[in-house]
């Protein structure tokens, strides 16, 4: 079972890489996702995931396949989509998850024409589905310099950000943070899904994000146990899923995707908070 799981990242560099780089994204991603899922945001980061298509896209336009060049382009296009959905909900009647779907479906179409224009399928291939396996150092400084950035700006804004997950109005009431937190977590969500985007491609990008997050809520009750919880699914899912695409010969996104999305349904029936095997059994009288 060790060589069946440890045995290509001991005999090959490549693969140590897409470890590294898909470690660092476990490390910051799910913690992401468990407050976009405690603040009933899960669907709003897939559209943002897309919403980096088109920055994406221009700077391979600019500049072909350069990481700098597609890292800034589709940085700079999700935090626009986030403030232009957030300024047309202020603005308008139309709904924040309504106009996130708009935007959402304006910048996967137009992203896919961009890259069209100049690239080949291979190039548009490795934009919507990623290249994990072809990590390279500039790849890992950025992945581990997003997870450092995450991670202290979540223990930042932490609390402020858990009051307004229970309850918005009265942080509103007592403070002036909501705003400011709101839109800095919004940027951390742009920067982890820029990161998912290098490995996973914009399509896959939030798999990683949101489904150790979700699975996560079988085993633990609170913050303190969910965040590890979905780290450490998030971490199993990379190794698992990159194994299981050396094996099989699979490509790599998808295998680490549907690796979370098992952990996420064996979570589903034998997790402790909820599972449906549990729910079968009931407590005794007085037990909780």
């Amino acid at each position: 079972m060790i060589d069946l799981l440890f045995g290509p990242f001991i005999e090959f560099g490549f693969m140590r890489r897409a470890l590294v780089g898909c470690l660092a994204l476990s490390l910051s991603a799910p913690p992401v996702g468990v407050f976009l899922m405690l603040r009933r945001m899960s669907l709003m980061s897939d559209a943002m995931s897309h919403a980096i298509l088109p920055g994406a896209a221009v700077g391979f336009l600019v500049a072909g396949l350069s990481l700098p060049a597609m890292t800034l382009g589709g940085l700079a296009a999700g935090l626009c989509v986030a403030l232009m959905a957030g300024l047309v909900t202020r603005s308008t009647a139309i709904k924040e998850d309504a106009s996130l779907a708009a935007f959402y479906l304006i910048s996967l179409a137009g992203g896919v024409l961009l890259v069209s224009l100049r690239g080949s399928q291979i190039d548009l291939l490795h934009i919507l589905f990623g290249s994990v396996l072809a990590l390279d150092d500039p790849a890992l400084w950025l992945l581990g310099g997003i997870a450092t950035v995450t991670l202290f700006g979540l223990a930042a804004i932490y609390r402020p950000l858990v009051m307004e997950c229970v309850d918005p109005l009265f942080l509103r009431t007592v403070s002036r943070a909501g705003g400011p937190v709101h839109y800095a977590f919004l940027g951390l969500v742009v920067m982890n899904l820029v990161g998912g985007f290098q490995a996973l491609g914009t399509l896959l990008a939030v798999g990683l994000m949101l489904l150790p997050a979700i699975a996560a809520r079988f085993w633990a009750a609170d913050l303190s146990g969910m965040i590890p919880a979905s780290v450490l699914i998030a971490m199993l899912s990379s190794v698992i899923g990159l194994s299981f695409s050396y094996r099989a010969d699979v490509p790599t996104g998808p295998a680490i995707v549907l690796a979370a999305g098992g952990l996420y349904l064996a979570s589903m029936l034998v997790g402790r908070r909820g599972g449906l095997v549990y729910r079968l059994f009931r407590g005794r009288h007085l037990e909780a």
